[in-house]
């Protein structure tokens, strides 16, 4: 069976019937068939991955509670989402009805959940077994101050995560109104700034990943496609290397727009290329962008900022320098553009935002690479290295690669693309 590969793409983003086609397709240049695409030549890379431990999510709850103590916090309320699945390895999608994890300075974790959930909350329980339910017609937040109170806690501080949802806040603070309520980042964001082996390990594995779905969708990228289907295309190479992922696209001149442009794109010869994709594996993010020009010589001009955003992103690696501010990748890497005449800050034509940001559970996490952030760099910490260049009217250039600190200096987790026409080193 051939078919168009224009026909293939519509059918594979489009519908579950197309889906199912897609699982049994294949392209090539022109059309496509049962034995040649990209896609069919990728094969689950998952199988030799490491999950985190309960030993080493229960040595973070046990830093976070020396954290507690030194910050004089009583105590660590949790609501569903990246905190709750770092401390105690619960995966719980938010709703208006609270499940809610309270780490104690002192004693083990409790949980707060509805009591029809309560059966679901124990099957994924690794840390603690002490939940503390409420029913549909009652108060959780009654529930979260008897909590407190059945800790010994009747004054105090009480460290909210930074995803907490206000109306929990909001409902916890009037329910429990002898107690103070304060930033819970400085636990939080002490314990996942500093990335374990195993953490940076999965974060390896996913760039690994996102770097192969890269190759194969990139050879499928064909002249008249829109974002939507490339975005498609990609999403499908994740799946069938063992994840979810995806990439996006923008085209010629919306390539300038660091996050895109509303304007509907159409692919056409000698147009930039610029793709930003992630993955997770384990609940770890890759981050990764790359740029090209599609079906034709890049140009002088296109070569030109190409080569000028690759010495800036370099510029930012070799600052990165332990004991030193993070803000000196950021330093580094703009002077490179200001010094070509770029910029100044983050004025267009140039760079528009921050050099990089950090990386870990969350795609954004703490440890910015910007002016100002004096933090200095440790072993463990993780970010982003990624400069554009952007020319409105023109297009867009960026490289981005994420990297890790060790006792030994920076790593990179991926190696940045050598040229324009060699994304992949």
């Amino acid at each position: 069976m051939t078919l168009k590969r224009r026909d293939f793409i519509k059918l594979s983003a489009g519908s579950t019937a197309g889906a199912a086609f897609l699982a049994s397709c294949t392209s090539s240049a022109e059309t496509t068939t049962r034995s040649d695409s990209p896609l069919d030549k990728l094969k689950p890379m998952t199988g030799d991955v490491k999950p985190i431990t309960v030993a080493e999510r229960e040595s973070r709850i046990e830093k976070a509670q020396r954290l507690m103590v030194d910050n004089k916090v009583q105590a660590l309320y949790l609501d569903g989402g990246t905190a709750m699945h770092y401390f105690t390895g619960i995966r719980w999608g938010r709703s208006e009805r609270m499940m809610a994890a309270i780490i104690p300075a002192r004693g083990e974790v409790k949980y707060v959940s509805p009591a029809f959930e309560a059966e679901r909350v124990k099957e994924l329980m690794t840390i603690g077994n002490d939940i503390r339910v409420w029913e549909e017609h009652e108060s959780p937040y009654k529930q979260v101050a008897l909590t407190f109170k059945d800790m010994g806690i009747n004054s105090g501080n009480i460290g909210m995560e930074e995803e907490v949802r206000f109306f929990l806040f909001d409902g916890i603070r009037k329910e429990a109104s002898n107690l103070n309520y304060v930033s819970g980042t400085p636990v939080t964001a002490e314990c996942r700034k500093y990335k374990s082996p195993a953490e940076i390990a999965l974060l390896q594995k996913a760039n690994n990943i996102a770097i192969e779905a890269y190759k194969a969708s990139v050879q499928m990228l064909e002249e008249g496609m829109t974002p939507q289907e490339f975005s498609a295309i990609t999403a499908e190479a994740h799946k069938r290397l063992g994840v979810s992922g995806g990439i996006g696209a923008n085209f010629g001149e919306a390539s300038a727009y660091p996050h895109g442009s509303i304007q509907q794109q159409y692919l056409k010869k000698g147009d930039t290329v610029l793709m930003d994709g992630v993955c997770k594996v384990e609940g770890y993010s890759s981050d990764i962008s790359r740029t090209i020009v599609f079906g034709a010589e890049p140009t002088a001009r296109q070569r030109e900022i190409f080569n000028l955003q690759r010495a800036s992103q370099d510029a930012g690696f070799a600052a990165a320098k332990l004991g030193d501010p993070a803000e000196n990748v950021d330093i580094a890497a703009r002077k490179v553009l200001t010094d070509a005449g770029f910029g100044p800050g983050y004025k267009v034509p140039g760079c528009p935002h921050r050099t990089g940001h950090g990386i870990g559970m969350d795609t954004h996490e703490w440890g910015n690479m910007v002016l100002g952030n004096k933090e200095p760099l440790r072993p463990g910490m993780c970010f982003s290295i990624e400069p554009t260049i952007s020319i409105y009217g023109e297009f867009g250039m960026r490289v981005e690669d994420c990297a890790y600190m060790t006792e030994e200096g920076i790593k990179w987790f991926t190696q940045p693309s050598p040229a324009i026409d060699q994304p992949f080193a």
